[in-house]
């Protein structure tokens, strides 16, 4: 069964979803059976890569609220990262571009290591406030899990990836996904926002029943 999952790194929701996908996915008795497939989205696909605004700043101004609105919306945020044992420091988080990063996850995909690319990636930006559009910055990254970091940096400073995080930009266009995170499985069910552990579960058990009813039918 293939689980696709849009997301980007700057989305504090994506990491929640992913967390709470992945403890549902512990309780699956099929897990060995699941792919699960990082795709990229770029919620600002023009954000420039050195802003000097803070978070609070920014969703001040892009919803029209005061800073303080701003940092109490991100104080619940937080306690809900908090709540799966992620650790959230919007005070120190650095605004900047993610297209890179989406690229980084493609580069890691080759290695069969989509899934620890997204978390260190996620971990990196929410947690340890790096900038992830920086290549030095992404080259440790990649060296983190296991990668080389001279070939990341190198893949990064071509062009190298850049037609697959528009495949998959274009893939999202397609199935008319405008929010992240968004997850489809096996082409059939969709789920989005972050929901609870058992709204996942029940959608891998939908997926897999399905699964084995067309096989049966064969």
């Amino acid at each position: 069964m293939k689980v696709e999952i849009w997301s980007d790194i700057f989305c504090p929701f994506c990491y929640i979803g992913k967390r709470r996908f992945e403890n549902a996915l512990k309780n699956f008795s099929d897990k060995d059976d699941v792919e699960v497939i990082y795709r990229s989205f770029e919620l600002n696909p023009d954000a420039p890569k050195v802003n000097n605004n803070s978070i609070h700043e920014a969703i001040a101004e892009k919803y029209g609220m005061s800073v303080e609105e701003a940092k109490l919306n991100n104080d619940g945020i937080v306690r809900q990262a908090a709540s799966l044992g992620l650790k959230y420091n919007f005070d120190t988080l650095i605004l900047t571009n993610s297209f890179d990063a989406h690229r980084l996850i493609h580069f890691a995909k080759d290695f069969d290591k989509n899934n620890e690319m997204a978390e260190a990636l996620f971990k990196a930006y929410f947690t340890d406030s790096k900038n992830i559009s920086d290549f030095n910055t992404l080259g440790d990254i990649a060296k983190s899990i296991g990668l080389n970091k001279d070939e990341a940096i190198k893949v990064l400073n071509s062009d190298k990836y850049k037609k697959e995080v528009r495949e998959d930009e274009n893939l999202a266009r397609n199935y008319s996904i405008t929010s992240v995170p968004t997850f489809i499985i096996d082409d059939k069910f969709m789920i989005s926002g972050a929901q609870s552990e058992e709204i996942f579960l029940m959608a891998l058990k939908k997926g897999i029943s399905d699964k084995n009813a067309l096989n049966l039918n064969k």
